[in-house]
Formats: structure tokens, C-alpha cells, sequence
């Protein structure tokens, strides 16, 4: 399974190496509000993913470890497109933010499989966020950076629900609701906490908090549905057709496979 993984993650390496950098010699123009975002999850991508590698390392998959090790590069590669978009903008980053520690010391203290699921709601938020960010029309460089970012997290999705979907096959069908319903508090909770921070910036780009945590919550049911086996009428809540023009992730039913060859 994770060889296939490891190629998609080697073919879209290949192709942003290809593609090469957007025109960093254009100046972008972000006013306050879309700089403290950004510079928020700048660093949030900003990390070596030591405990999650060191985790997947003792799940003894070589080629899960490769994947894993590929995973954390495009998370770095989002950290350095950040960065660079907030010099076009004239603006620094950050050294941290109460939130991304919170988050961090949340999933390091946790095994593989529940780090892994506090990471999905981190990345389904993503999912909804650089959305957001791509469709605002604020400046010509932020739609690029985060169209190029979205397109990775869109990936991304689907590789943690593979690993998820197998660390999870021998769970009783009882038990399995259960943690979905506790999976189901946590990113409620986090897509909270996000439209609070990032309000202004939503604003700005033409998003409600109301809308970002019901557009979220759209993203991450076929995640439950496809990790736990679920009945789709249980992870609510439902999804709108049409509300947010992107599909859930990936392809193929559950929204949680990749198309195939990457």
C-alpha cells in the first residue's frame, strides 16, 4: 500500500521541482489581519517531524517510514513558501503561537495512531483554510502559494487515511463509534478555535466563522466514515452539495483514496 504512496509522493516532489518557485520579485500586498494569519500557520508547517518519524519508524513499515519522511518534507516546503509569500509582503514570522504549541505537545505525547488523528483535523482544517485563502482574490501571490499548498494538502487527506484505516481494522465494531464521537469533538473544537483566531482574515476573504467550522466539519465526515467503517448517515453533520466547490479529498467514494498512480 505505502509503496504506492511513496511513489505519488516521489512524482509530485518531481514536478514541484519542475514547476520551480512562484515570481518571489512580486511584492505582495496583505494588509494586518492576512499577515497574522498567515504567519500563524507558517508556524504551524514549520517543523522537523522528529515524533512523528521516530513513531512510524517503530511501526516497522520501510515503506510507510519513506512515505512519512517524504510527508514531512512537503510540510516543510509549505513552511518555506510561507515564509517567503510574508517576505514578499515585507512582513517576519513568527517564533510560535499558543495554539501551534498546544497543538505540538498534544501529539507528541500521544501514540502513532493518535498523533496521527489529531494531524488529520490539523490537516482537514488546512483543507478549508488554504481554500479560503486561494479563492479570496486579496493578492495574485497568496491564491498562488496557497493553490499550490492545497493541492499537497488534498494528498495528504487520504495517505494519513490509509494508515489510520489499517492501525484501526482490528477494533471492535462497537468500540468504533465511540472514538469517531471523540475524534468528532476534537475537530469541532479545533475549527473553533481557528475561526476565533483567524476571524478578521476569514472576514477578509469573504468567509464567516459559522461557515469555515460547518465547511470543515463537510470535509472531515468521509475522513471518519473511511477510517472507522462507519455507516455515512452516523458521522454527521451532512454535507451541502455545493457548499465550498472542492470535493471532501482525494477520489473514489470515501473521499479518502488517492486517483491512482498519485
Amino acid at each position: 500500500m505505502f509503496t504506492a504512496w511513496v511513489r505519488s509522493f516521489e512524482q509530485h516532489a518531481a514536478r514541484r521541482r519542475a514547476a520551480g518557485d512562484p515570481d518571489w520579485g512580486r511584492t505582495a500586498r496583505l494588509d494586518d489581519a492576512l499577515v497574522r494569519s498567515v504567519q500563524r500557520f507558517q508556524t504551524g508547517e514549520d517543523g522537523d517531524g522528529a515524533s512523528l518519524l521516530a513513531k512510524s519508524a517503530r511501526a516497522g513499515d520501510a515503506a510507510y517510514l519513506a512515505a512519512v519522511r517524504l510527508f514531512v518534507a512537503e510540510e516543510q516546503n509549505h513552511a518555506r513558501l510561507l515564509r517567503l509569500l510574508l517576505g514578499a509582503a515585507g512582513a517576519p514570522t513568527i517564533d510560535g503561537h499558543w495554539s501551534d504549541r498546544v497543538f505540538v505537545w498534544v501529539r507528541r505525547s500521544l501514540g502513532l495512531r493518535l498523533e496521527l488523528m489529531t494531524l488529520m483535523v490539523a490537516e482537514v482544517i488546512a483543507l478549508r483554510y488554504y481554500e479560503a485563502l486561494r479563492d479570496g482574490r486579496a493578492d495574485p501571490l497568496l491564491t498562488e502559494v496557497a493553490g499550490r499548498i492545497l493541492d499537497d494538502e488534498r494528498r495528504h487527506v487520504p495517505f494519513h487515511c490509509d494508515r489510520l484505516r489499517q492501525g484501526f481494522a482490528g477494533m471492535p465494531q462497537v468500540l468504533r463509534p465511540v472514538l469517531a464521537a471523540a475524534w468528532w469533538v476534537l475537530l469541532l473544537g479545533a475549527a473553533v478555535v481557528v475561526a476565533l483566531d483567524h476571524g478578521p482574515a476569514l472576514r477578509r476573504l469573504g468567509v464567516t466563522r459559522r461557515a469555515f467550522v460547518r465547511d470543515t466539519s463537510v470535509l472531515f465526515r468521509p475522513v471518519v466514515a473511511a477510517v472507522f467503517a462507519l455507516r455515512p448517515n452516523f458521522v454527521r453533520p451532512a454535507a451541502r452539495r455545493g457548499m465550498t466547490g472542492m470535493k471532501p479529498t482525494g477520489a473514489r467514494g470515501t473521499g479518502c483514496r488517492p486517483a491512482a498512480g498519485g
